[in-house]
């Protein structure tokens, strides 16, 4: 392969059980030759702070060249990668089926595997990354989580801070008391027989976040399908295990991709697509998972039934046509695109699904927030992760939009705090939206979730 050509990249097996992917002598030999010719490049230095970090290291070595930088200082850059997969999807010209091989997030995530496997990850992190315990212990206390958690809460945030090492001033999710699995055992709402679409069948794979911090994403998605005529069922078995794969538990990974698939493949069998409401939860389930299980059947299948909530509703449109009663919004939308959803590979699912709305206006955003999922709101990254999402968050200032959404929930809280912090007293949306939840509201069935807010140009 030529560099520069326009194959598409090729991701390989991800070989964790095999015993010397846990050498760590191996795994800094590979670390070695990837930033040896990351360094004779640096076309990705503005991507994260991976690379910055890299490239500090080497020009300040005694030779300026990698054969002076102490291996372990290799853990400096691959602490800061957050597995955005940007510079495989994006800029770099070496990775496969180019000769010179380059994946650098997988090498990263080797990397992490080799530190989990030597008991080497923080216990903070590892407990943080427990969503599914931490999301059911959060909902029957809810009220009192969400004041706990509250970064203006001068009580606690300094001890959560010290206890779990989030930094006191990131901004965190709130829970919810009713899950959206648990909203979902209520009548569903009516499909619309008369739709272009009716027929459709989907699974909604509810995602942690959805079904423990934003039902409204999940609502939002069922009203807008069921009125294209989808008939749906929410479907949670556990968590993704996106959190485990950024901490190296590749068995926990594994474990959870057999699970979720052979809860799912049932409804596969009987006709019904798989539809994940965020991003990084719909690359585990298409892209990851094949992966780091390549053998398992159940697992293929459902890869190749797999889209993404935006992918879809595209999907519907261009393929039988969306139902009518879509109003304009009456305001223009700034809208992110999530690395997650960008390293899908599909294109600009989100903007086009805004773009089908009437008279819309949509001002996209295609960088990285920063935030890196549980990565950005740790003691000693959240900084990191503000600057390297101010570029965002000034372009979102400039922009006129006053919707400001993102695909991915977090991303987009961690868009509007970074805002806030450069605004000054410019008047900012209360929250950030998701695009299903605008598409909603373009159909009237959103209520007063997404509420447009006069801002300055």
């Amino acid at each position: 392969m030529r560099e520069g050509g326009l194959d598409a990249p090729t991701r390989h097996v991800i070989p964790w059980e095999d015993p010397d992917f846990f050498d760590r002598v191996k795994t800094e030999a590979e670390m070695r030759r990837i930033f040896d010719i990351c360094h004779g490049c640096r076309r990705c230095f503005n991507l994260c702070d991976a690379f910055p970090r890299l490239f500090d290291l080497v020009d300040n070595s005694d030779t300026g060249e990698l054969d002076s930088v102490a291996v372990a200082d290799y853990q400096k850059v691959a602490d800061a990668c957050t597995l955005c997969d940007m510079c495989f999807m994006t800029k770099c010209p070496y990775v496969p089926p180019h000769e010179f091989n380059v994946d650098f997030p997988h090498v990263m995530l080797r990397y992490r595997a080799v530190e989990f496997h030597e008991g080497r990850v923080p216990w903070a992190r590892t407990e943080l990354g427990k969503t599914d315990r931490n999301g059911e212990l959060a909902r029957y206390v809810a009220p009192l989580a969400n004041w706990g958690s509250d970064r203006h809460n001068q009580l606690t945030r300094p001890v959560l801070e010290k206890v779990t090492q989030v930094d006191r001033n990131a901004v965190l999710p709130k829970y919810h008391g009713r899950t959206f699995v648990a909203r979902s055992r209520r009548a569903a709402p009516p499909a619309t027989q008369a739709a272009p679409a009716s027929g459709r069948k989907a699974v909604l794979y509810a995602t942690c976040f959805v079904n423990y911090n934003n039902p409204s994403i999940g609502e939002a998605t069922r009203a807008v399908l069921a009125k294209n005529g989808v008939q749906t069922e929410t479907v949670y078995p556990q968590c993704c295990q996106m959190p485990q794969l950024e901490a190296g538990d590749l068995a926990k990974v594994a474990a959870a991709a057999k699970h979720v698939a052979a809860t799912l493949g049932p409804y596969i069998e009987k006709g019904y697509d798989i539809v994940a409401l965020v991003p990084s939860c719909a690359l585990m389930l298409k892209f990851e998972w094949p992966l780091i299980v390549p053998d398992d059947e159940a697992v293929k299948t459902l890869s190749r039934a797999t889209f993404d909530i935006a992918e879809y509703i595209v999907d519907i449109a261009r393929k039988e046509g969306l139902a009518p009663g879509l109003e304009p919004l009456g305001q223009a939308v700034t809208l992110h695109l999530a690395c997650h959803a960008r390293a899908q590979n599909m294109g600009q699912k989100a903007a086009e699904m805004l773009r089908l709305l009437p008279d819309a206006k949509v001002n996209v955003i295609e960088r990285c927030s920063g935030h890196g999922g549980s990565w950005g709101v740790m003691k000693g990254n959240f900084e990191t992760a503000l600057k390297v999402g101010r570029p965002v968050m000034r372009q979102a200032l400039r922009d006129p939009g006053a919707f400001v959404a993102s695909e991915c929930p977090l991303a987009g809280m961690h868009i509007l705090q970074g805002m806030e912090i450069l605004a000054g007293d410019e008047k900012l949306p209360q929250r950030s939206v998701h695009p299903i939840e605008l598409v909603a509201r373009a159909y009237g069935l959103a209520g007063d979730r997404a509420q447009p807010v006069t801002r300055t140009a």
